[in-house]
């Protein structure tokens, strides 16, 4: 409208024709304008309920924070976690960006000193699977609007329950394992039988224990002839 006025005022027109005038459109597009939307609690600064007040010349926005409060998420390790970063009041739809942070070691928190960024992360939605205990922790996702934040939203994700069944058995596995490692090392020692046993137990005569035992039937023969030709010529220098 001033613009309007201005080119008006260039061409030489009446001032007391255009003035009124320019009352009228303006009294037109006023009564057609929409009411301001109202606060929708509990956070984040919403544009489409911001109040112009033209008496003071100057705007006002719901007085709610930027934090919104924490939502709690629980899955059974193993499964997927999922993160909606949507609010309950109207966005603007244009340069809208959200980004990701987390803070773990099982912190349920909205101090921003303690979060870091999740670069992979992109979009209104996050994703985590398979949900592990390392993944216990405060996610946070912060929309913006030309690098301006309209709202932070916080999930703290608590994951419980027993580990996957593969994982399990996998472990049970490991178990047995090093339960079986003492018997495997009484096993895998040699058997050495005595005589009596190798006698008794007609299974053990194998082929390497008959020719065990001839040697042994030698060398006890070989002994018992050099003893008894020791003692006959020591018997036979005495006399």
């Amino acid at each position: 409208m001033t613009h309007a006025l201005q080119e008006l005022a260039a061409a030489q027109g009446s001032f007391e024709v255009a003035f009124p005038d320019a009352a009228e459109k303006m009294k037109k597009v006023i009564t057609q304008l929409k009411e301001a939307q109202a606060c929708i609690p509990p956070c984040g600064l919403q544009e489409f309920a911001r109040r112009f007040l033209c008496s003071g010349c100057y705007s006002r926005v719901c007085d709610l924070p930027l934090d919104c409060p924490v939502q709690d998420v629980t899955v059974t390790r193993g499964d997927q976690a999922m993160f909606s970063c949507i609010v309950n009041f109207q966005l603007p739809k244009e340069e809208i960006t959200y980004s990701w942070k987390f803070a773990g070691g099982g912190l349920r928190t909205q101090d921003l000193s303690y979060f870091r960024d999740m670069p992979r992360a992109e979009g209104y939605l996050a994703r985590i699977r398979p949900a592990q205990l390392t993944h216990r922790g405060t996610f946070s996702c912060v929309i913006k609007q030309d690098q301006r934040p309209l709202a932070r939203l916080y999930f703290f994700l608590n994951v419980t329950g027993p580990p996957p069944r593969a994982e399990t058995e996998l472990q049970a596995s490991f178990r047995e394992v090093l339960r079986w490692a003492p018997r495997d090392a009484e096993l895998i020692e040699p058997w050495r039988p005595s005589l009596g046993e190798l006698l008794a137990r007609p299974e053990a005569l194998t082929p390497s224990n008959l020719f065990l035992l001839a040697v042994l039937g030698a060398l006890a023969s070989a002994s018992a002839t050099v003893l008894a030709w020791m003692f006959f010529r020591w018997y036979c220098s005495g006399n």
